[in-house]
């Protein structure tokens, strides 16, 4: 009997057939939720039963959902971000936990600087204008030549960077490590993050979601940040305090933002941030470009299949499990 493994991430499937292909080429069953999203613990535990394997949306694995699906044998998030994984736990239980790094930073940058010319353009605001038969101009500011600050940066980070070049933009960075070499071979100056928010015209968020780093955005940062500075967050919804930011916006202490992340996904209808002219809002879309699609959905389906196939997984952010005897999926040596 074939391993089953369950899709959750809706995406897979874009990226054409090559993904899925790696699952079935190594003999196992693709199979896809019955139970209608969201899901709640029970709802996804009812999902699990009798699967091997998944490739997983920002779904919540608890302790109780590993202790309820003792068939589960390896979690692949479709993407880097793990934050609703109990990786502990999943090591506990024997679940191997893997990601798709170095998957997903060109397509999430360049959703950066569309959200960063579209807020300070006003194209958002233009394009309803004009399809409501309004001819109204709007005055923006420039991209080119100004100061631009990546909080947190990695390989992200680095993608943005690489780009800001195009705009002859002069870049700062904070991050707790500091890489100068290759911070050099961009042209990025490494600064406190207090000099970062209180010079930057651009300031894009990029930083791990750690305990330390929610809500780092709040009403203090807010009001260190220049006056005419636009706020951008591709990262983690979380690191953003959303109402000191909603009372930023409607005050005019920054000029704009940008957001493609929320504190709660989906953003609830008639929330506050939706009101605002001066925010520029996406669906949680840094991934969705169709070349990215393909790559990500192809090495989580590959994650999978090695785990399931007895063979050790490169991407495994728990390559510990495997010296584990609580270990669910064979090993082959």
């Amino acid at each position: 009997m074939s391993h089953k493994v369950l899709i959750t991430a809706h995406i897979f499937d874009e990226g054409g057939p090559e993904a899925g292909e790696v699952l079935t080429d190594a003999g196992l069953e693709i199979v896809y939720p019955e139970v209608p999203r969201p899901w709640g613990e029970d709802e996804l535990v009812e999902c699990l039963v009798g699967v091997s394997g998944v490739v997983a949306a920002p779904n919540t694995f608890t302790d109780a959902v590993f202790a309820r699906s003792p068939e589960v044998k390896v979690v692949s998030r479709w993407g880097v971000g793990y934050d609703t994984i109990d990786v502990e736990a999943a090591t506990h239980h024997g679940v191997v936990v893997a990601t798709t790094p170095g998957t997903l930073h060109d397509s999430v940058a360049d959703l950066v600087f569309g959200l960063m010319l579209s807020v300070a353009r006003n194209l958002s605001l233009s394009d309803r204008q004009v399809r409501q038969g309004t001819w109204n101009y709007r005055t923006g500011q420039l991209v080119w030549g100004k100061r631009l600050g990546i909080v947190g940066l990695g390989t992200i980070g680095k993608a943005v960077a690489r780009r800001a070049r195009g705009f002859n933009m002069d870049v700062v960075a904070c991050d707790v490590v500091h890489a100068e070499q290759v911070a050099g071979e961009l042209g990025v100056r490494y600064v406190s993050l207090d000099e970062l928010l209180s010079t930057a015209d651009f300031v894009t968020l990029h930083a791990n979601l750690t305990e330390d780093s929610v809500g780092m955005i709040d009403e203090a940062a807010l009001r260190r940040m220049k006056s005419t500075a636009c706020l951008i967050n591709a990262g983690r919804g979380a690191l953003v305090d959303q109402p000191a930011l909603v009372k930023a916006l409607q005050d005019g202490a920054i000029a704009g933002a940008g957001l493609d992340v929320f504190e709660e996904e989906p953003l609830p209808k008639g929330h506050p941030l939706t009101q605002l002219d001066n925010c520029v809002l996406t669906p949680h879309c840094g991934s969705f470009s169709i070349e990215t699609i393909r790559v990500v959905s192809r090495l989580a389906a590959l994650n999978v299949a090695q785990v399931l196939s007895g063979e050790r997984c490169p991407c495994a952010l728990n390559p510990e499990v495997y010296d584990s005897p609580a270990l669910r999926a064979p090993l082959r040596e």
